[in-house]
């Protein structure tokens, strides 16, 4: 195997919450002193970049903000190039990293993310109503994730939610994070092709087959979301299927050397 990156997945991967997984923290030291680089990949959209960054700090993790690579991030490159004025039905957090409304102009497409406190009624029907005005407007979907992990179990993620507009306005989603094959090449290091890079993640749709299908290899751990269903109703089996992310290091600094 030939690695020079190794893509990797934060929420259900490295930590879920406010807690690593086991051996994490010790783990990304050990990949960080070999000479694979390292690049943070997470469909969390409940949490700007900054405060991403601060929690994992806290808990005990080594890296800097420009490492981390969301799908918000790259929603806002989205909404930059295709100079929306959007609805936002996002955490107030994560609606930090995008621009402020035009008020001179009209609202012309809708940015869906995981947004717990918004997902009510009325959001919901004002961003319908957004979707109905005109054909031309843009639903975005940030990630459609049908669940997430939290410290008290699974919990719905936005792509219910993304279904339901898309079910109720007849629009189709524009999806900008993983599994999109967009997300993925945008996230590959500079002058690195998918084949030196590998996708470690605890989602067997959206981080390992998603990665597969652009050419890169994917680990998944089995922490986080991982559901052994999951894992059966995928058409091409992971790369390797290990218990959690210092187990995928040590796979991983193992076979590279082979």
């Amino acid at each position: 195997m030939t690695i020079k990156a190794a893509l990797i997945d934060l929420s259900g991967t490295l930590h879920v919450e406010d807690e690593p997984t086991p051996n994490a923290v010790a783990a990304l030291q050990k990949l960080r002193a070999s000479d694979i680089s390292i690049k943070f990949v997470t469909n969390t959209t409940k949490d700007s970049k900054k405060t991403l960054h601060e929690r994992l700090a806290k808990i005990g993790f080594q890296l800097d903000a420009t490492e981390i690579y969301s799908s918000l991030s790259a929603a806002v490159e989205f909404v930059s190039n295709e100079q929306l004025n959007p609805f936002y039905v996002l955490s107030d957090d994560a609606r930090q990293d995008f621009p402020a409304e035009d008020k001179s102009r009209q609202l012309d497409s809708v940015v869906v993310g995981l947004a717990p406190n918004a997902f009510n009624y009325e959001h919901m029907n004002k961003a319908f109503n957004i979707l109905l005005q005109q054909k031309t407007n843009k639903l975005v979907a940030v990630h459609q994730g049908k669940y997430y992990k939290r410290a008290d179990g699974l919990a719905l993620g936005p792509g219910c939610f993304v279904k339901g507009l898309e079910y109720a306005t007849g629009s189709t989603a524009t999806l900008i994070g993983k599994p999109n094959p967009y997300f993925f090449k945008s996230a590959l290091p500079a002058g690195l092709t998918p084949d030196q890079c590998v996708m470690i993640g605890d989602d067997a749709n959206d981080d390992v087959a998603g990665a597969m299908a652009v050419g890169l290899q994917g680990i998944l751990v089995k922490t986080g979301k991982f559901l052994p269903d999951a894992l059966a109703a995928l058409t091409t089996p992971p790369t390797a299927l290990v218990e959690n992310f210092a187990e995928a290091v040590d796979w991983l600094l193992c076979k590279r050397n082979v």
